[in-house]
C-alpha cells in the first residue's frame, strides 16, 4: 500500500500523543520516522512504532524527556538521554554541539542512555545545514547482538552505524555518509521478513554459521547473525564504534550483562568541526564543487545509472515518495495497526 507522507505523519503523531508524548515530542519523533521512510530507509521509519510502544509499556523508554547536560568543559559536552526518545535527545545534543562548534571551532559530544536515536544521517544533515563538518560513531546495548565478528560464527556486536557529513557546494546537496557497519541494518532484515523477500547471498548466516538468504534466521531461536560490511574492514570499524561510543563516550559496551533486556539503548560520540577555522570558506566551497564535478563526470557503467554523491540516493527517493506516497507492506502495517489498537486507535478506519 502507498500512504501519503503527510497522512502517515499525522497518524504517527496521533499514536505518540496517545502513548503519552506532549505535542512537540510527538511531532519530532513522528517527523524523524517519516523522514526515514521518505529517504528510503524503511528500517528506521514507522516499522519502529510497535517496538517503541512495547518499550514504553516496559518502562525502558520514557516520554517527554529531553535529556540533560552532565558536564561541559571547553569543547566537550557529556549529555544524558534520560531514556527519552532518541530522536529528541540526540537532536538536543547535536544542537549543543553546533553551538559549541560555532563558538570554539570544534565540539566533542558524548551522548549516552538514549533510547533508539533513529537514522543517524539526520544529525549529519543538521550539522551540514549549519555549515559544519561532523562525524558520528554509535553503538547499541539493551538487547542481544546481531552481527558476527569477522571469522566468527555467532553474533557478538550490533550494527554500530557511522555517519560522516560535509556541507556541499550548494545547501540542498550536502555530502552524507550514513551506514551500518554490518552488511544490512537489522531493520532492513525485518522489512525483508515482513515482505516475504529473500536476502542477497553473503549477508546472513544461520545459527550453525552456514550462509542463508532467509531473513527469519536472524529472529528465530537459536538465531543466526548478520555479517560485517567488507569482512575484516567492517568488523574493525564496528569494533571501533563499540569502543568510541561504548567506552570513550561512556555508554557501555555490548558485553553479556548489557544484553539482558529487550530494548534499544544508543550511545554516540560526535565530533563537530567548523571548517572556516581551517580553510577559507570560498575555497572550501569551490574545491568541493570542483571535485564533485570531476567525480560525477565519470562515464557510467549503466546509461541510466550516473555516478552519485553520498546522500543523492536518499534525496532521489525522497522526491519520489513525496510525489507517490510511502510504500508499506501488509505485515508492517498489520504490526503498526495492532500496536495502535492497544491505544484505542483504528488505523484502517482512519485511512478509509
Amino acid at each position: 500500500m502507498l500512504v501519503g507522507h503527510q497522512r502517515l505523519h499525522a497518524l504517527a503523531v496521533r499514536i505518540f500523543r496517545l502513548a503519552g508524548s506532549l505535542p512537540e515530542e510527538a511531532e519530532v519523533v513522528a517527523g524523524h520516522l517519516i523522514e526515514a521512510n521518505l529517504c528510503g530507509h524503511d528500517s528506521h521509519g514507522v516499522v519502529m512504532i510497535p517496538h517503541y510502544l512495547r518499550n514504553l509499556a516496559a518502562g525502558t523508554l520514557r516520554p517527554n524527556k529531553r535529556g540533560k547536560t552532565v558536564s561541559q568543559s571547553g569543547a566537550f559536552v557529556v549529555y544524558d538521554g534520560e531514556r527519552g526518545y532518541g530522536q529528541v535527545v540526540a537532536r538536543e545534543a547535536t544542537v549543543l554541539g553546533i553551538e559549541r562548534a560555532r563558538s570554539s571551532g570544534v565540539a566533542v559530544i558524548a551522548l549516552r542512555n538514549a533510547h533508539h536515536i533513529g537514522r543517524i544521517g539526520s544529525y549529519g544533515e543538521q550539522c551540514a545545514a549549519a555549515g559544519l563538518v561532523s562525524l558520528f560513531f554509535v553503538n547499541v546495548t539493551g538487547h542481544r547482538p546481531y552481527v558476527a565478528p569477522h571469522r566468527g560464527r555467532d553474533a557478538r556486536l550490533s550494527t554500530n552505524p557511522v555517519c560522516i557529513a560535509v556541507p556541499g557546494a550548494v545547501p540542498d546537496r550536502p555530502i552524507i555518509l550514513d551506514m551500518a557497519t554490518s552488511k544490512l541494518a537489522v531493520g532492513k532484515v525485518r522489512v525483508a521478513a515482513n515482505q516475504g523477500q529473500k536476502l542477497a547471498p553473503g549477508v546472513l548466516i544461520d545459527s550453525a554459521g552456514r550462509p542463508t538468504t532467509d531473513p527469519q534466521a536472524l529472529f528465530e531461536a537459536p538465531s543466526g547473525a548478520l555479517l560485517p560490511l567488507a569482512e575484516h574492514k567492517g568488523y574493525a570499524l564496528s569494533f571501533l564504534c563499540e569502543l568510541l561510543a561504548g567506552v570513550v563516550a561512556g555508554g557501555g559496551t555490548l558485553k553479556p550483562e548489557n544484553q539482558a533486556s529487550d530494548t534499544i539503548t544508543n550511545a554516540m560520540l560526535a565530533f563537530i568541526v567548523d571548517p572556516d577555522r581551517l580553510v577559507n570558506p570560498d575555497w572550501f566551497r569551490t574545491e568541493i564543487e570542483a571535485i564533485i564535478d570531476y567525480v560525477t563526470a565519470s562515464p557510467p557503467v549503466g546509461v541510466s545509472e550516473p555516478v552519485l554523491l553520498p546522500g543523492d540516493p536518499e534525496r532521489q527517493q525522497r522526491a519520489k515518495r513525496i510525489a507517490e506516497g510511502v510504500p508499506i507492506d501488509s505485515a508492517t502495517w498489520a504490526q503498526i495497526s495492532e500496536a495502535a489498537r492497544g491505544l484505542g486507535l483504528d488505523l484502517d478506519a482512519e485511512l478509509d
